[in-house]
């Protein structure tokens, strides 16, 4: 965690409401995944927020997590560093987050280099993680390790095709939101800009 003192008033209720949004079992099943994936020795952590955090901030566990994700020889993060130093383990994090956006996770869905290393917002690893696990799953190429209902499958394409008739027919159709044009008539109009006549 970053020296940073207390924070009051509002900052202090907006932190709350991001720590609210953690989820510990979810912590649970994204650490038994993790570990299952990667297939190494990697110890398990305590349970809790604060633990969680110490475990994946110095970018290892993470730069392992996504190579585990690619076909031997094809990984994306050659080297990783086992360095204690501040900058370093922040750019393994940057390059974890880099590579999980090449291999489909939403720009949206990844979180921030801070929200990992001071803990700002761990809801918001818990919701990349997710994603990345609902990447792998929908991917189905055989480097997903665990079981395929941890994580919610992506929806594919869907292609319809029509046929130049039914393209045609549609042109006809007035949709609702523009009314109907049953009962409407010009009757008894007359055009703009045209003077009253006085009989």
């Amino acid at each position: 965690m970053a020296n940073r003192g207390p924070s009051y008033g509002l900052s202090r209720e907006v932190q709350e409401k991001i720590e609210q949004k953690y989820d510990a079992d979810l912590e649970n099943k994204l650490v038994d995944w993790i570990i299952l994936q990667c297939a190494e020795d990697i110890a398990h952590p305590p349970p809790g927020r604060a633990h969680f955090q110490q475990w994946l901030m110095d970018g290892t566990v993470l730069c392992k997590l996504i190579n585990s994700l690619y076909p031997p020889g094809q990984e994306p993060i050659p080297k990783i560093s086992e360095s204690k130093m501040a900058f370093k383990q922040m750019e393994q994090i940057s390059q974890f987050l880099k590579a999980a956006e090449i291999y489909g996770v939403r720009t949206t869905d990844i979180f921030q280099t801070v929200d990992l290393w001071e803990g700002k917002d761990m809801a918001a690893v818990q919701r990349t993680l997710m994603a990345l696990g609902s990447v792998a799953v929908t991917k189905d190429d055989g480097c997903y390790r665990g079981e395929p209902s941890w994580f919610h499958r992506k929806a594919q394409q869907n292609r319809r095709g029509f046929s130049e008739e039914q393209l045609r027919q549609g042109q006809n159709v007035i949709g609702l939101q523009m009314g109907s044009n049953k009962g409407a008539s010009q009757a008894g109009m007359t055009g703009y800009g045209m003077p009253r006549q006085i009989m």
